[in-house]
């Protein structure tokens, strides 16, 4: 509301105060003008005002107006004010009457939508019943919000309990509304499936809640199989559905569904909102395109600060730093205030290229320029960056000096330095403190165990595999997804799982022969195992992507690009091996790992050995 419109409504709230007394006589005409006033209201000042016309006039026992009241302060986040004028004790003591479900309802939607303030939702959900107020339909929707907010298993079952008491059960809002907040509560992904599945009518938000429940778990799986079933039963997508499944898509690196996907919106003409074209954008740059990534951005008439986000770390995520720094440099120049997140965009950007002078300046900038203090995450960027270099002492020196302590994912990308580096001292040493403080973290004895390695000291080796067994600690297996007519694959190191297994080997070995005639040599120092030379090789070509990479190359046409997903980071020698095979199969083969996109093509990779 702009200066003059703030003034008139000003004018006529101290007009009114003025003419107190020939509107206490006109009750109807006080509690019309009271509405009017609050649905004009967006200060917290007028609303104070207001407050004191309310009282002035006694209808501090109207519900029409309370309501009104408690919906205003909602909406100016001021619902605590609220709160303590409604249910003050002089104000309700003689008119608790007066006091109906619409109005709780206001209040605890208010709570559920406030920060930090689910649990007073809670809370008034119990006052209600101390006031004799019954709850409808329309007050579990705002209980369950609060419970999700929360993600209390047990206090969603007893809200759950509750509204079956009441025969709210089969409403479907509520339904949808109870999926949601299972699928927010830990363990309660199954009790929401339960809720579905037993839904006698669905709607686009009843598939959309549990898609969404499972894609937020990362049980992409789960979400891209129940959207399948939604085709097959005839129901319509929205955009929310859209987003959940896009937000699958880009976890499984799922580019073909993806695809489909943006065909599906233009067919059904759905509505491409900021949310949707976002989700879009951040699916193709996750899943290996990030060049129609930057077309769709390019397309858009309104970007928001997420737009420019999804695009910079996409082009980091693919070594394009030189890319991603000019775009962030062209978010500023356009007035698009850069936010925390852009900022480890841009530093990842500089971290994944090498571009260490040009990383240094964007984190120094980050408090001169735009007062953002840099976070835990920007320190371990810059930790990253120096690491990643090669810069191991720097990276060191770096972290003594931060006004915060490094937390251990900033040791670890230490650890990984040295082991990459060969300081091996240095990263024993840094992983023992890890262990001291973190004992029951398995990635800290794995990375002591590949220095003992690196080392050849297997007995020491042995005994930090024995202290994970006896503290029934697991390794995380390497896994591979690849995408191929719609369906993923998945496979793990020596799988023979698939009906294909005696193929897939057969080219696997074949794999092996050509590219050793094209002059690769296998990096055995990669098998971290006490075993022979020919042991060694014959473990390196049991690795995940190299099964997939077999299988793709026996199930795909000649010359067209493979696309896998990695869970891990790529080893040296799958690296190097993956190389060659680009080159004596002709084909593009682009590698998803934990930290980045490889692009391999003509025996080379994209991230140019700098990973």
């Amino acid at each position: 509301m702009n200066h003059s419109i703030r003034t008139k409504l000003s004018r006529a709230i101290t007009n009114l105060a003025l003419q107190l007394p020939s509107y206490t006589s006109e009750r109807r005409l006080a509690e019309q003008t009271c509405l009017t006033l609050l649905h004009s209201c967006n200060t917290l000042t007028n609303l104070t005002q207001i407050h004191t016309i309310i009282l002035k006039l006694g209808l501090h026992n109207n519900p029409l107006v309370l309501t009104k009241f408690a919906s205003t302060s909602s909406d100016l986040n001021a619902i605590h004010y609220a709160a303590s004028f409604l249910f003050s004790p002089s104000n309700n003591n003689n008119n608790l009457l007066l006091y109906d479900a619409f109005l709780f309802n206001t209040v605890i939607r208010a709570y559920a939508q406030t920060a930090g303030s689910k649990f007073k939702a809670l809370e008034f959900y119990k006052t209600m019943f101390s006031y004799g107020v019954l709850p409808n339909k329309f007050t579990y929707p705002f209980v369950l919000k609060a419970c999700a907010g929360i993600g209390d298993l047990n206090l969603g079952e007893m809200v759950h309990g509750s509204l079956v008491k009441f025969g709210f059960d089969d409403d479907r809002h509520v339904q949808n509304t109870m999926i949601h907040m299972y699928c927010c509560c830990g363990e309660g992904v199954e009790f929401a499936r339960k809720v579905f599945d037993e839904s006698p009518k669905m709607d686009s938000v009843t598939w959309s809640a549990m898609i969404g429940g499972y894609a937020r778990l990362g049980r992409s799986m789960e979400a891209v199989g129940l959207f399948r079933e939604m085709q097959v039963k005839g129901v319509v997508s929205d955009d929310v559905t859209i987003v959940c499944v896009l937000s699958a898509c880009t976890d499984l690196g799922a580019l073909e569904l993806g695809k489909w996907l943006e065909s599906y919106v233009e067919r059904k003409k759905i509505p491409k909102s900021v949310e949707l074209c976002n989700a879009l954008i951040d699916m193709f740059a996750k899943c290996g395109d990030v060049d129609k990534a930057l077309e769709l951005f390019r397309q858009m008439s309104f970007r928001t600060i997420v737009s420019w986000t999804s695009v910079i770390v996409g082009l980091a995520m693919h070594g394009r730093g030189l890319e991603a720094v000019s775009l962030f440099d062209m978010m500023i120049e356009q007035r698009v205030a850069p936010d925390d997140v852009a900022f480890i965009g841009v530093l990842s950007a500089c971290s994944h290229s090498g571009l260490v002078n040009k990383g240094h300046y964007y984190f120094n900038s980050m408090e001169k320029n735009f007062s953002i203090v840099p976070k835990i995450e920007h320190y371990g960027c810059m930790v990253d960056l120096l690491s990643r270099a090669g810069l191991v002492k720097e990276a060191l020196e770096f972290v003594q000096k931060m006004p915060i302590n490094p937390n251990q994912i900033i040791w670890r990308s230490i650890i990984t330095a040295c082991h990459a580096r060969g300081e091996f001292k240095l990263g024993e040493s840094i992983s023992k403190k890890l262990i001291r403080s973190e004992p029951m973290q398995e990635s800290n004895y794995v990375l002591l165990s590949n220095i003992y390695a690196k080392l050849l000291r297997w007995e020491k080796k042995t005994k930090v595999r024995e202290m994970m067994d006896l503290k029934g600690m697991k390794k995380i297996p390497g896994s591979t997804m690849i995408e191929l007519n719609n369906e993923m694959y998945e496979f793990v190191a020596g799988d023979k799982s698939h009906n294909q297994s005696k193929q897939i080997y057969e080219m696997m070995d074949e794999m092996g022969r050509e590219i050793k005639r094209a002059g690769y040599v296998p990096t055995t120092s990669q098998v971290l195992l006490d075993i022979d030379e020919e042991d060694k090789e014959d473990a390196l070509y049991r690795h995940s992507e190299k099964i997939a990479i077999a299988f793709s190359l026996l199930n795909t046409p000649p010359g067209t690009p493979i696309r896998l997903v990695k869970n891990l980071r790529v080893c040296e020698d799958c690296h190097s091996a993956t190389k060659f095979i680009s080159k004596v199969y002709n084909r593009e083969i682009v590698v998803r790992d934990r930290n980045r996109f490889h692009h391999f093509k003509n025996g080379v990779c994209s991230c140019k050995d700098f990973w």
